[in-house]
């Protein structure tokens, strides 16, 4: 039986009544004190009048900005799904879960709140709003539909950030992409040996690299997860 799962993360940190998980506060006054230094600068704040968009038509649905602050709220986008998520998984554990794997799960997901916090924050007045998400094809209550679900969003997460990359015109942001995608890959890596040990490298292409996909298609592939609608039309091309 499939648990049906709906619900937009507010402002306020909550989730139709799940209270969101405090992250480590190392952890989160990491990516916000990363975040606080780059609007320090001067980066986005200042806006540098670039807009990788080109003349493109907006569509319908939540606006991702242009130029970098589009790649930006993608990313953000695919954050916030991914919180959701793991916080589920943590909230309503399937059956049979070790204290390892809670442990380890509980670990990606402060990763994920850390990341999507981060964007809010560095983002600021650009950030989109938050999205409201759809897991009702999950199964939560099952280990192999859990974990079969967390490797989908990991590796869409990793080929996302890879794929996006070329479009990041301001260096901060390629370094702190660079630096989010490797934790990205790790949470890849455990979820892959969690499934099969022993699989974590596997996947990779035959000159052992990741995958990248365009912001289309990870959108194209999010979209069952995502109810919001997102008009991606002004990202780079």
């Amino acid at each position: 039986m499939f648990i049906r799962k709906t619900r937009s993360v507010t402002s306020n940190g909550k989730e139709e009544g799940i209270a969101m998980p405090n992250v480590h506060r190392r952890t989160f006054l990491k990516y916000a004190g990363l975040g606080a230094a780059v609007i320090t600068a001067g980066s986005l704040a200042g806006c540098s009048g670039e807009d990788d968009g080109g003349d493109v038509t907006p569509g319908t649905g939540v606006s991702l900005g242009s130029g970098d602050f589009a790649v930006l709220n993608y990313a953000f986008a695919l954050e916030q799904l991914e919180a959701a998520f793991y916080t589920q998984v943590v909230a309503t554990p399937y059956s049979g879960i070790s204290d390892v794997e809670r442990i380890f799960l509980t670990d990606i997901r402060n990763h994920e709140i850390a990341h999507r916090e981060f964007f809010r924050k560095a983002l600021g007045t650009n950030a989109i709003p938050n999205l409201t998400v759809d897991f009702s094809t999950i199964d939560f209550t099952s280990r192999d539909k859990v974990l079969a679900a967390a490797k989908t969003f990991e590796d869409l997460g990793v080929a996302a950030y890879n794929g996006a990359g070329k479009f990041i015109t301001t260096p901060n942001y390629l370094v702190l992409a660079g630096k989010i995608v490797s934790v990205e890959a790790r949470h890849a890596a455990l979820i892959r040996d969690l499934i099969s040990n022993g699989s974590f490298a596997s996947d990779a292409d035959s000159n052992g690299l990741d995958f990248a996909k365009t912001p289309q298609d990870v959108f194209a592939a999010a979209k069952v997860y995502i109810k919001t609608e997102i008009d991606a039309n002004t990202l780079p091309k």
